[in-house]
């Protein structure tokens, strides 16, 4: 990625979550590799023709008491000050007459990939955005149903979601400080619509930038290196709650919660590859999940985690 970025070869990469797994697509190899991409700067996506059947979508969550499981082994590690926020996720098995190439073509979200009928995802979180040496990112943290009653304002305003928030952007205010001097929190705490099938959704995130270091100017891979796993799908401190997630979510993540990203040749573009669809032999599964602090309910991150097993299709 490094040489290739140096050189300013545009180029598409795909990372999974604990980083052991990088594929790199130089542009005129992209569309042999079974990739469809849909960015705001990068699509190599042709016109499609309307959706002409009713969609059928079930999901098969597990039970509160398996969710508890796992849940009872991040909070016991939360006490113990192992961690103080951890992004606890779960796999569900979902049943759709929708094929994943489908739901690539009629989803709207603002970074969609599909990659050979293995997985899907409709991501709403920007990873980092590089322009013109300045790096970006942008935090995603706290959801709620739109349709509750001053969703925006419930939402800013409760005690949870806003410590949840706080320490993500903290942590990835630290995060970019290891690539760039002068990071700064430009835009805190504002509040996106996502609007889906199943119910509509308010999201709160924020901005933070910096100037990239000179050491780091070009070179993308050691970026990436310097900042995987991305805070917001982990937690803080790092290295100890990673082992927390992988202790209690006892599956596989792969390449759910990694990232990928398009780079121009000049700048970078990149997502967390989360609301993320996966085949396994012939079965579907939805990962989804949320953060957990020391205030979290269990009733509530079950639902979160439910509420989260969507198509933005509408």
């Amino acid at each position: 990625m490094d040489e290739l970025s140096l050189n300013k070869v545009p180029y598409f990469f795909i990372i999974d979550f604990l980083a052991q797994n990088v594929e790199v697509f130089k542009e005129d190899k992209i569309e042999k590799s079974g990739l469809l991409i849909d960015f705001q700067n990068f699509s190599n996506v042709k016109k499609q023709q309307p959706l002409s059947k009713n969609i059928e979508w079930k999901s098969f969550s597990e039970t509160m008491e398996s969710f508890k499981v796992g849940f009872d082994k991040v909070q016991k590690n939360i006490h113990f000050g192992n961690s103080y926020l951890v992004n606890y996720t779960r796999k569900t098995k979902i049943e759709t007459n929708l094929t994943l190439e489908e739901i690539f073509y009629h989803s709207s979200a603002k970074y969609k990939v599909f990659y050979k009928d293995f997985f899907v995802f409709f991501s709403p979180e920007t990873f980092i955005k590089i322009i013109d040496q300045k790096i970006f990112t942008y935090p995603m943290k706290g959801t709620i149903d739109a349709s509750v009653e001053n969703a925006a304002e419930v939402l800013r305003n409760d005690i949870k979601e806003k410590a949840e928030h706080y320490t993500v952007v903290d942590l990835l205010r630290n995060d970019l400080s290891m690539v760039a001097d002068d990071v700064k929190v430009d835009k805190f705490q504002y509040i996106d619509f996502i609007k889906t099938k199943q119910k509509n959704l308010y999201a709160m995130s924020s901005e933070i930038s910096g100037t990239l270091k000179p050491e780091f100017e070009g070179k993308l891979g050691s970026i990436m290196r310097k900042l995987l796993p991305a805070g917001s799908i982990l937690g803080a401190p790092k290295p100890k709650t990673l082992e927390i997630i992988l202790d209690a979510e006892e599956y596989d993540r792969g390449y759910y919660t990694g990232v990928c990203g398009w780079f121009d040749g000049e700048n970078l573009d990149s997502c967390v590859m989360i609301r993320f669809i996966e085949r396994e032999n012939d079965q579907l599964y939805f990962k989804s999940g949320g953060g957990i602090t020391h205030m979290s309910k269990l009733e509530d991150e079950y639902e979160e985690m439910k509420n989260k097993i969507y198509v933005p299709i509408h």
